[in-house]
């Protein structure tokens, strides 16, 4: 009994002491992170004139099917990867289509007015989704178009990547990259 009242206040003491030191460490590790940001985007605007990551992103609404959908841009290599997600919440309750995601894929780098004014551009590419409508995700000889690359090679413009789409209608989102890389592995001709 003795062991027990000397031994816990110090265990006790031991365990306090260490919450307060990793506490203390991840608020200067916040501190650090957020002036490392601040430095970063600092970077970043002193070489705007660079080619940087993709950050188109928005939502639009399908008024047809009663979707919500969410898109998002990243870059994949030397080409764009435009991510689109629909969400119908009244679909559960009355049966039908409840959601859907496609991705479609370009090189908008061949195109001048990407290169020169990337905030207008994403602007025209939400203008796009928007007017596809019920061809989003569906239609794959639909081309997502900004207006200001009218004149861009073919491939400067979204096209719907088929093996996501299939893989997204075969298999669960949660097993769709698998599933995508398996059914681009089947169609290839290396294969």
């Amino acid at each position: 009994m003795l062991l027990l009242r000397t031994f816990a206040p110090w265990v006790l003491l031991a365990f306090l002491g260490h919450r307060v030191s990793l506490s203390s460490g991840a608020r200067n590790k916040t501190r650090g992170a957020h002036g490392a940001v601040m430095a970063a985007s600092s970077g970043r605007a002193q070489r705007s004139g660079n080619k940087g990551a993709a950050s188109g992103r928005g939502k639009f609404s399908l008024t047809d099917d009663k979707m919500r959908c969410t898109w998002g841009a990243s870059d994949s290599g030397d080409a764009v990867r435009l991510s689109v997600k629909c969400e119908n919440p009244e679909a559960r309750a009355k049966g039908g289509t409840t959601d859907m995601r496609c991705e479609y894929d370009a090189k908008p780098q061949g195109c001048r007015g990407y290169r020169s004014d990337r905030k207008g551009f994403w602007k025209q590419v939400a203008r796009a989704l928007k007017r596809l409508q019920g061809k989003v995700c569906q239609d794959e000889r639909a081309l997502v178009k900004a207006s200001m690359c009218k004149r861009a090679p073919r491939d400067a413009h979204f096209k719907l990547d088929v093996s996501s789409a299939t893989a997204e209608e075969y298999c669960n989102s949660s097993w769709a990259s698998v599933c995508s890389f398996l059914f681009s592995m089947m169609q290839s001709d290396d294969c």
